[in-house]
């Protein structure tokens, strides 16, 4: 099977599985433990898929398909399993379900990964440590490090005061409010996507730009000012409250991304070259991610059952992010790039 059929038929199908998945749960369960554990191996995923490009660990790697995608899964899940144990006990206090405090804290450190490995392309630890094994774990500590730390600076949970969910202790009276704060965290990112679909364009146009770390500062503070004020329009112009513009601009449009450039192997505009080709891209991920967001949101009361939208639960948001980046997200990724698409697309 080849592009785009390939794409259009394994996407389908891990929706259907995402979907699937999701409708065992109740709405607590799904946004809390469920959502929690899924979050806690995105990470390691990204160190397996971006850092490593699935080429380690070498016993995983060997194998042929399908054994090295389940070897390959088994690996994140593992890591996973520590690095979420290790939260709860530090930043959740044990403290069962799982707290908002928490499910934010383990979304930001999703973002700062996404950061570290794309952004930066593993720098400093790919030039430090010449393993790539080492350098990778390396990486996903020190990402938990860093994100605890701009947690503490910049999440604050007065908002929550009085609410059986809110852990006084668990607050770092930070300087933003805590939804803001994350709003703004995965729409920042969104600008790193959005430069994959121009390939870096314009930064290849210079030389001096594509090396590291000159391409990691550059690029976040593009996409700091981008996602600032894309976020300032939508939250602070047009008055939309931060989860509201959250399942609707930055993460559909993520969503979307994942799709045209993973799932569709980048092949619909592959013969425009940049900028219009990204301009192409970008659109087609916009509309994908969103009109799938839309049909995500219709299916809601048949997958969970009815939710409440806005403040000050923003059950329906929850679920719709939790069930875009949290699971289905995660399942496109474990099948693009963990199977290769495997038995629809035969390779090792």
């Amino acid at each position: 099977m080849k592009q785009p059929a390939l794409g259009l038929t394994a996407t389908a199908i891990i929706i259907a599985i995402s979907l699937g998945f999701i409708s065992l749960f109740d709405f607590e369960m799904f946004s809390g433990w469920v959502s929690f554990c899924l979050i806690s191996f995105i990470p390691m995923e990204i160190v397996v898929g971006v850092a490593w490009g699935t080429n380690y660990p070498g016993f995983a790697a060997s194998r042929n398909q399908p054994l090295k995608g389940l070897l390959l899964v088994l690996c994140t899940l593992v890591v996973g399993f520590i690095v979420g144990a290790a939260c709860h006990a530090v930043v959740g206090q044990q403290i069962s379900p799982p707290t908002p405090m928490l499910m934010m804290f383990m979304i930001a450190s999703v973002v700062i990964m996404f950061w570290m490995a794309i952004m930066f392309g593993g720098w400093p630890f790919t030039s430090l440590i010449k393993n790539p094994v080492a350098s990778g774990l390396v990486m996903l500590v020190a990402c938990y490090v860093v994100n605890y730390l701009l947690f503490r600076v910049f999440f604050d949970y007065a908002f929550m005061q009085g609410a059986p969910v809110y852990v006084a202790a668990q607050d770092p009276h930070g300087m933003f409010n805590a939804n803001s704060a994350l709003v703004f965290y995965v729409t920042a990112i969104g600008i790193l996507f959005l430069l994959l679909h121009f390939d870096l364009w314009p930064f290849t146009t210079s030389p001096g730009l594509m090396k590291q770390p000159i391409l990691g500062i550059v690029w976040t503070i593009l996409a700091l000012a981008l996602g600032g004020l894309a976020f300032y329009l939508g939250v602070n112009v047009a008055g939309m409250d931060p989860m509201a513009f959250l399942i609707t601009v930055p993460i559909p449009f993520i969503f979307g991304t994942i799709l045209v450039l993973n799932m569709l192997h980048n092949s619909v505009f592959a013969k425009f070259t940049q900028p219009l080709k990204g301009v192409l891209n970008t659109v087609l991920a916009a509309v994908v991610g969103s009109a799938l967001a839309w049909i995500y949101g219709a299916l809601a009361p048949t997958v969970t059952g009815n939710l409440t939208k806005g403040p000050p639960g923003n059950d329906y948001e929850r679920w719709l992010a939790s069930a875009l980046l949290a699971v289905t997200f995660p399942f496109l990724i474990f099948y693009a790039e963990f199977f290769k698409m495997w038995p629809l697309h035969k390779q090792r």
